[in-house]
């Protein structure tokens, strides 16, 4: 028995929850993300069965060749791939979200009429090249330049901890192409760069975590882009990536509560299976409370995603709503592989059991997509602070 509520979704929201857990369920069994996980593979035929199906197109408006699916729809979507695993939701928002959404909003005509159908069908991946050695919550204080060159771009620096890097056909690359501003977040632009072109360097990272869509070093040495690559407008990147961080930190929100769920229903059948003193663990009133504690943090995170969902369909910023829900969402969902892995004791510990996964897995959250120290920055910032 799940024990997630449905309650509230659409007939449609419930057939698309259904029809992506069967999908994962044939194209990505479970006792293959263990091995996928150990081999550090990416989960291509699941992507793109997901693809097949249609799912990536609920990120993309109708004009763009997608569906235009409603905030509360992309929030159902991943919080399914996420309680399925979040391997898979997290090689589907790198490029559906984190890098496609600059091309749906900002590209040029020419790119979004030849990228968004193909990251729509699958057959082009993106990365987002943001963080660097020296920058990652500091974005502004990036060093990666791309120096004009008639009518290209030389690109030289480095990123580091790129989602995905590793299978993506394309970067957007967060680039400074002024070093002379008076204002450091100004004189930042995106780039399109094509992973095959010379002097582009990926080199995967051994991560604790989500290792079947690892992150990576890329190194650009001389990188010559074509100007016409540029676009949101030169020197406007920083405005750029702020107005998309409210679907991001959806994503995560979304992917961390599902997965909560599935951390609460592995813990819960083991503890119903697991005898000690003659009964089932779970007939312990103290591993009762434990795995009720891990429901309230897993409805808690899911609240706040279904929250910030409808402060963004109704045209608002969401801008407090996305930082709670992406705090919220991300601790419960440690918290969660935390308790789960005291209740199975000893056999949560070994790798033999999944919730050692889980407990990795779970740990990027408070990390990633904008530390949550960064996020309770943003909220005092919103109450004036």
């Amino acid at each position: 028995m799940s024990l997630i509520n449905t309650v509230g979704l659409t007939d449609d929201q419930r057939m698309m929850r259904e029809g992506v857990l069967d999908l994962l369920s044939r194209h990505l069994p479970w006792e293959n993300v263990r091995k996928m996980d150990e081999s550090r593979e990416f989960p291509h035929e699941a992507y793109q069965a997901l693809a097949d199906a249609g799912y990536i197109s609920l990120f993309y408006p109708e004009e763009l060749g997608g569906m235009g699916g409603s905030y509360r729809d992309i929030a159902v979507f991943l919080e399914t791939l996420g309680y399925y695993y979040t391997g898979i939701a997290q090689a589907i928002t790198t490029s559906a979200v984190y890098a496609g959404m600059h091309i749906a909003k900002f590209g040029t005509p020419e790119q979004k009429k030849e990228l968004v159908p193909k990251i729509i069908a699958g057959t082009a991946k993106l990365a987002l090249a943001m963080s660097e050695p020296g920058t990652g919550s500091d974005v502004a204080g990036l060093k990666t330049f791309a120096e004009r060159s008639g009518d290209e771009y030389i690109l030289n620096g480095s990123k580091v901890w790129i989602t995905c890097a590793h299978v993506a056909d394309y970067l957007v690359v967060i680039t400074r192409t002024d070093r002379d501003g008076a204002n450091r977040h100004q004189g930042i632009s995106t780039l399109l760069v094509p992973t095959n072109t010379p002097g582009v360097t990926i080199r995967p990272l051994s991560m604790l975590g989500r290792r079947t869509s690892h992150a990576n070093e890329v190194f650009f040495d001389n990188v010559r882009v074509p100007a016409a690559n540029l676009f949101g407008g030169e020197g406007k990147a920083w405005k750029n990536i702020m107005s998309c961080l409210g679907l991001e930190r959806l994503g995560l929100a979304a992917i961390s509560a599902g997965h909560c769920f599935k951390i609460t229903e592995y813990a819960r059948a083991y503890a119903k299976e697991r005898v000690q003193f003659g009964q089932p663990i779970s007939e312990f009133q103290v591993i009762q409370h434990k795995l009720a504690d891990m429901l309230i943090l897993s409805e808690t995170a899911r609240q706040m995603v279904y929250r910030t969902a409808d402060v963004l369909d109704a045209g608002l910023p969401a801008v407090t709503e996305a930082s709670i829900a992406k705090i919220v969402a991300t601790e419960n969902n440690f918290k969660c592989a935390d308790i789960g892995m005291q209740v199975m004791g000893g056999a949560g510990y070994s790798m033999e059991y999944d919730m050692q996964m889980f407990f990795r897995d779970s740990r990027v959250g408070p990390i990633g997509g904008g530390t949550n120290e960064i996020q309770r920055n943003i909220l005092a910032k919103q109450m004036d602070l």
